[in-house]
């Protein structure tokens, strides 16, 4: 009798929890799909309080007017892409979505791909090379050559491009004209040129100063790091023609030598043999930054000895006509 007691009363509470579980889950559910309707009919007034609007015509407007065109219109703006066109300037919408026309609601995003311009490339160094290497670079950079035009020289031997514009590294069209002046050889009887006496000894400028008549004028820069009594800079440039009225101005390196030789790293390059003259650019690196130490045009066979201080480098890197052919640690 006891234990049917006992049985029909888990019975019971078995029946009486699960009727609770079932009430509960009713009413969960209920307040579930009131929330979503109630959220519904809130967001479904927000949306359609909002105005109607035609999109604008933004095609082949700036970046700006048309940022000014979509505000106005209380639309936002979303940056779907870029593109190259070498019809349409840089900055300017090629495509847009939504089109213009379309009627939309307020604060609808119009996404738009802008055009990138013609398709760029960087000019290549073509100073120091001959003619006809400097044309074939121009080739396969998908540049033209313009304009070429010629000027006496000392320093380059003749057919060697001297000047070229646009300079190096300068971002340009496909298809850009590339204009340079290439060396006629050393000048007639009569006419006088500046020698390039940059990275050179100073002493060698009041050589050729003594010899020709003129004066020198000579700064010192006691922060360089070339050797003492490098020629830094010239006025005039190597290869304008001078006579007895020039003011010649030399900025010279003041560096003082090092007490003790092992506080200095030697730099020591030579040119390989063969070919034509070559710019060749050494930079040395540290905790200032970058530092150039070596700048100028040299012939095949050519060997560059200089020195930099320890103190502050911690490499030295090697160029070769724009191009880095060695980078050498000093620790």
């Amino acid at each position: 009798m006891k234990g049917m007691f006992v049985k029909y009363y888990k019975s019971s509470t078995d029946s009486i929890n699960l009727k609770f579980f079932v009430k509960l889950s009713i009413v969960l559910v209920s307040l579930f799909f009131l929330t979503y309707f109630f959220f519904y009919i809130a967001m479904e007034s927000v949306i359609h309080h909002r105005n109607e609007v035609i999109v604008p015509d933004i095609k082949g407007k700036s970046s700006l007017e048309a940022l000014r065109l979509i505000s106005e219109n209380n639309l936002a703006l979303k940056i779907k892409g870029f593109e190259f066109n070498d019809a349409v300037p840089i900055g300017t919408v090629l495509r847009q979505a939504p089109a213009s026309g379309i009627t939309v609601r307020e604060h609808k995003i119009v996404r738009v791909i802008f055009s990138q311009g013609g398709e760029s490339v960087f000019t290549p160094n073509l100073v120091g090379l001959p003619l006809r290497n400097a044309e074939l670079l121009l080739r396969q950079r998908m540049l033209v050559l313009g304009e070429v035009s010629e000027a006496y020289s000392l320093k380059a031997e003749k057919g060697t491009v001297l000047f070229q514009d646009p300079n190096q590294e300068t971002s340009v069209s496909k298809n850009a004209m590339v204009q340079i002046v290439v060396s006629a050889g050393n000048p007639p009887s009569g006419i006088i040129l500046m020698p390039d006496f940059k990275q050179k000894k100073v002493d060698e400028a009041y050589k050729w100063a003594s010899d020709s008549g003129f004066t020198v004028i000579v700064t010192e820069d006691l922060a360089s790091l070339f050797p003492n009594g490098t020629v830094l800079e010239q006025s005039p440039l190597a290869d304008i023609i001078v006579n007895d009225t020039t003011e010649i101005i030399l900025a010279v390196s003041g560096r003082k030598v090092a007490a003790n030789p092992d506080d200095e790293y030697l730099i020591h390059y030579e040119i390989s043999q063969g070919g034509a003259q070559r710019h060749i650019r050494i930079v040395a690196i540290g905790q200032d930054g970058e530092k150039e130490v070596f700048n100028g045009l040299r012939d095949p066979g050519t060997k560059i000895d200089l020195t930099v201080p320890y103190e502050g480098i911690e490499k030295v890197r090697i160029f070769v006509n724009g191009i880095m052919v060695e980078e050498r640690r000093l620790n």
